[in-house]
């Protein structure tokens, strides 16, 4: 008797590799899809209660009063992306989430940052598998426009992430980073 698999999101949640071949795969596309049609309604929208709105049915999860999105912004799954209270999405972000992404309160995020918790293995012959690790971003910090964020990165509470840099490794609270890769500049 074979063992029952365990739910494709569920895997992801739990920072398993998923094989391009999985038998539920199908399942995370579809869920991605039905994302996307969410996502065409809400970056078409200037209403900032129905961009909440919408938001909180991407991702499952009310999102505050206090926040604010500046559409458009891009998502490909949703349900693993946690929002705090008093946060700022400024325009044109990219969250891939199925590795999961936890902004908490009093966060700024500038445009064209890219919070990436997927990647792939290094290995040609098991690149098309997915590798998820969770990216948590804490209160009070603010990263700056067109950073990248990697795949199991926590930046740490009221840290500055600059402008372009590429954040490979958890940042400590209470510095500046920088570069590619970001390294520690300065101590706030």
């Amino acid at each position: 008797m074979e063992k029952e698999q365990i739910d494709i999101f569920e895997r992801l949640r739990k920072g398993e590799i998923v094989r391009p071949n999985d038998p539920q795969g199908y399942t995370l596309r579809e869920a991605c899809y039905k994302t996307k049609e969410l996502l065409i309604q809400m970056n078409n929208s200037s209403n900032p209660l129905e961009i909440r709105t919408l938001l909180s049915q991407i991702t499952a999860s009310e999102i505050d009063d206090t926040t604010e999105v500046f559409t458009p912004l891009y998502i490909n799954y949703g349900k693993n992306t946690k929002i705090g209270k008093n946060v700022f999405i400024n325009f044109d972000c990219v969250f891939l989430d199925l590795g999961g992404i936890t902004i908490e309160d009093n966060v700024l995020i500038a445009p064209k940052v890219s919070l990436l918790s997927e990647g792939h293995p290094v290995n040609p012959q098991d690149r098309q598998s997915l590798v998820p690790a969770a990216i948590h971003i804490k209160r009070g910090a603010w990263i700056g426009a067109n950073a990248t964020i990697l795949p199991g990165v926590t930046i740490g509470e009221n840290t500055i992430v600059a402008s372009g840099a590429v954040v490979s490794k958890d940042v400590p609270d209470n510095v500046i980073v920088g570069g590619v890769p970001a390294k520690v500049i300065k101590t706030i």
